[in-house]
């Protein structure tokens, strides 16, 4: 593994789906990138299925200019989120960034609280594709969508080439 000196912010609060955290994560280590998690409070943060993180900062703690990447993974987290005021500016300023940003699941309930959609493909888990319609959003029940800075994906079953698409983005020039 070599140091790519990238690094990624991921956004995780309570009730996180497991397997869209760790595999992502992995495949991001895997590629050199370090990653930070930032939570609500400093401490354990609980997935659905039993796995545990913890917090290294919180959203007032950090900048978007300490980050080349935004990854939102989904089940409960991202609706657990959307309704701090902290993770919501961090994710609209992300968004207004133009760096990249990987959303799979329910990822887009944080997006569409940043308003981060209108004008947008995306794809996200189907339960809430009138929720990124309603918000202007276009969606495409795809494995993958990318337009512009935004990366997206549906549920695990994607994660294969979701996290192929995040390495990817983490490569073009002028991105450190």
């Amino acid at each position: 593994m070599s140091d790519s000196g990238k690094k990624v912010a991921v956004v995780l609060a309570n009730n996180y789906e497991d397997i869209e955290f760790t595999s992502p994560a992995e495949a991001l280590r895997n590629a050199g990138a370090e990653l930070t998690i930032i939570g609500t409070e400093k401490g354990e943060i609980k997935g659905k299925k039993g796995d545990t993180q913890q917090a290294d900062r919180t959203f007032d703690e950090v900048s978007v200019d300490e980050f080349d990447m935004l990854l939102i993974p989904g089940g409960g987290s991202p609706e657990n989120l959307r309704i701090h005021d902290g993770a919501v500016q961090f994710t609209k300023d992300f968004a207004a960034s133009g760096k990249p940003i990987g959303a799979i699941c329910h990822g887009a309930q944080l997006l569409i609280s940043a308003e981060a959609v209108r004008g947008r493909k995306l794809t996200a888990v189907n339960k809430i594709r009138d929720d990124v319609r309603n918000a202007g959003g276009d969606y495409e029940d795809s494995e993958l969508v990318k337009d512009g800075n935004l990366i997206t994906s549906r549920v695990p079953d994607d994660l294969p080439v979701f996290n192929k698409a995040l390495v990817e983005a983490l490569e073009p020039a002028g991105v450190k």
